[in-house]
């Protein structure tokens, strides 16, 4: 097997805030996981993994950069009509492709702020706009088609779109037009999507959400089918503090900083386990 995967998870701008603080503060312990021969980010995790990647921040600066007034940032939530669309489609689909073309034509009917000032937003948070030298995978799902895709830097399609598509949370952003095709969150097919880091033989999960249901699988089912396949492996989700830091509405600008200063906190409770996963 390979060696280390770094797998973030999706989990709105709350989300990229605690993985930021729990980066932070496992490096501060002396378990630094911007070594990760591998990271693949999914939604708020492709903008923490972009920003890792890049090598031109430390993790104290990007940690710094979460506690600074969120201006640029476009306040948004999601209703409970939504979520109960989001559910219905989950129970009604077949399998992920059925589940991404069904939340798909849902995204594309939506009344959403421009694409342009939209993805101006995402370009703004990123501190490279160019793909890094070192292994980066992003999630993304085709509105239309509900077909997967997982960008790299061989994909041809430049690092900010691929980031917009990935956090394009349906009914609240719009779709990403990437080529002619139109693209939604890659936390549609699930908040993690942990399974491509099956090649790696030690990987560590940081998942804001990690729910499932019906065709989506759930975060801790995905680290398990990477320990049955020989990997060493730890899932670490927000403790009872971190959740109460991100409060109700995870898309809240307001709610980064203190999402961030509860990772940084969970962080020393974990850097044992992590220990035992990333330590040669």
């Amino acid at each position: 097997m390979a060696e280390t995967a770094l797998v973030l998870g999706g989990g709105g701008i709350t989300g990229i805030g605690w993985e930021i603080g729990m980066l932070a503060g496992l490096a501060e312990s002396g378990v630094d996981l911007s070594t990760a021969g591998a990271v693949i980010g999914t939604s708020a995790g492709s903008v923490v993994g972009a920003q890792l990647t890049s090598g031109l921040l430390t993790l104290d600066e990007l940690y710094e950069r979460q506690l600074a007034d969120p201006a640029g940032e476009i306040a948004a939530r999601m209703s409970p009509a939504l979520i109960a669309r989001y559910v219905f489609g989950v129970l009604r689909s077949r399998d992920g492709a059925a589940l991404g073309a069904r939340i798909g034509r849902l995204a594309l009917a939506a009344r959403t702020p421009p694409e342009a000032e939209r993805r101006a937003v995402i370009a703004q948070r990123l501190v490279s706009h160019s793909w890094p030298d070192r292994r980066l995978v992003i999630t993304a799902v085709d509105a239309v088609t509900g077909e997967f895709a997982a960008f790299d830097s061989s994909s041809g399609v430049g690092i900010v779109d691929a980031v917009a598509a990935s956090c394009a949370v349906p009914g609240v952003w719009p779709p990403v037009t990437i080529d002619g095709r139109r693209w939604i969150d890659g936390g549609i097919r699930s908040s993690a999507n942990a399974d491509l880091a099956a090649e790696y033989g030690r990987v560590v999960i940081l998942a804001p959400l990690s729910q499932g249901g019906g065709p989506v699988p759930t975060v801790r089912a995905q680290a398990a089918k990477l320990t049955a396949g020989g990997a060493r492996v730890v899932l670490l989700t927000p403790d009872r503090a971190a959740r109460a830091a991100f409060g109700r509405n995870p898309l809240d600008p307001a709610r980064r900083a203190p999402a961030a200063r509860a990772g940084r906190a969970q962080a020393a409770a974990q850097v044992e386990a992590v220990t035992a996963v990333w330590a040669d």
